[in-house]
């Protein structure tokens, strides 16, 4: 598809900015977000804590993900500014790590998730394994995961912006539970594209190719490169299918007809009622998110085993002779 302006040149996984892993030597503080309703994390919590507070100076426990990030977010710049961390530690499933990432969304920190959830695209640690991976990153070998975002901004059909929000995943626009189909349009830097009958749509980034755009149908990208998708959900028209965007389009979504509830939601998160009129405009944020990983972490063997590519999700002897290894003491499958 031609554009008007120059393809980004930045070397692959490249972003606009970005916050570096910490050095050995530099995590003194750290923050422990425990989704306290996964099972295994109390016991998990109970043992890890002293374990971590033997090598830093300072740890601070929350046990409320929830309740901690609206705290986070009520705070002001100058409070946010001096309630700062070396590392955040998330112990729980992707949807914990969601809700740090919207705590810190303005001033991320390095953030690495400890998996008790059922899938672990972002909490990628197996909690066998967290002292040895947490050890690495206190000695500055932790490896850079730094994840594209999106600014959603919601402007009202009398122009009027009222609410902007930051998106690691995806921002998704779509119909109430009884309503009928929406007629949205599309639109990328400022050219129309089409109008969709449909459930709703999805704007994805690389993380979030995985999670709801993957179930309506849309493709799956590394998530270190740069790019949106375009997935329609449950389109009337079976020629309408997903769109990979160029990194730095402008998108616009519109509502050009509804006949009900509509709304749009924020990483499953923050909820916005919509009124025919209104439009959501999409740009990538300039401050990649900084999730970290641990050397040798093999992106295709998260696939392969979050998504069953080997025709189960239990463990299955490779043809090679190897085998993958069996779930750690917490029940989770390795990396």
């Amino acid at each position: 598809m031609p554009r008007s302006k120059p393809v980004d040149e930045r070397p692959r996984g490249d972003v606009a900015g970005q916050v570096p892993a910490p050095k050995k030597g530099e995590v003194r503080s750290v923050l422990v977000l425990a989704d306290l309703e996964k099972q295994g994390v109390r016991e998990f919590r109970a043992r890890f804590q002293p374990w971590l507070e033997e090598r830093v100076a300072r740890v601070e426990l929350e046990g409320d993900v929830r309740a901690f990030c609206r705290r986070r977010e009520a705070l002001d710049a100058d409070a946010a500014a001096r309630a700062t961390f070396d590392l955040v530690i998330v112990l729980g499933g992707d949807g914990a790590i969601l809700g740090a990432v919207r705590a810190f969304g303005r001033t991320p920190y390095p953030t690495l998730g400890i998996n008790f959830g059922r899938v672990g695209f972002l909490a990628s640690t197996p909690a066998s394994r967290a002292e040895e991976v947490v050890g690495g990153v206190l000695d500055g070998r932790g490896v850079l995961e730094p994840r594209m975002r999106v600014e959603a901004r919601l402007v009202r059909r009398r122009e009027r912006t009222t609410a902007t929000s930051l998106a690691l995943n995806d921002v998704v626009l779509q119909r109430g539970a009884t309503q009928g189909l929406l007629t949205l349009a599309l639109s990328v830097d400022g050219a129309w594209v089409t109008d969709y009958r449909a459930d709703g749509l999805i704007v994805a980034t690389p993380s979030g190719s995985t999670a709801h755009s993957l179930s309506a149908g849309g493709p799956v990208l590394a998530p270190e490169m740069l790019a949106l998708v375009v997935t329609p959900i449950c389109p009337q028209a079976l020629s309408h299918r997903p769109i990979v965007l160029h990194p730095d389009s402008k998108v616009a979504l519109s509502v050009e007809g509804c006949s009900g509830i509509t709304s749009v939601a924020v990483d499953g998160q923050g909820f916005y009622p919509l009124e025919q009129g209104d439009r959501v405009e999409l740009a990538r944020h300039p401050l990649a998110y900084p999730l970290l990983g641990f050397p040798g972490l093999d992106p295709y063997r998260r696939l392969r085993e979050r998504l069953g590519w080997s025709g189960s999700l239990g463990n299955r002897a490779r043809d090679d002779g190897r085998s993958e290894r069996a779930p750690d003491e917490s029940g989770h499958g390795p990396l």
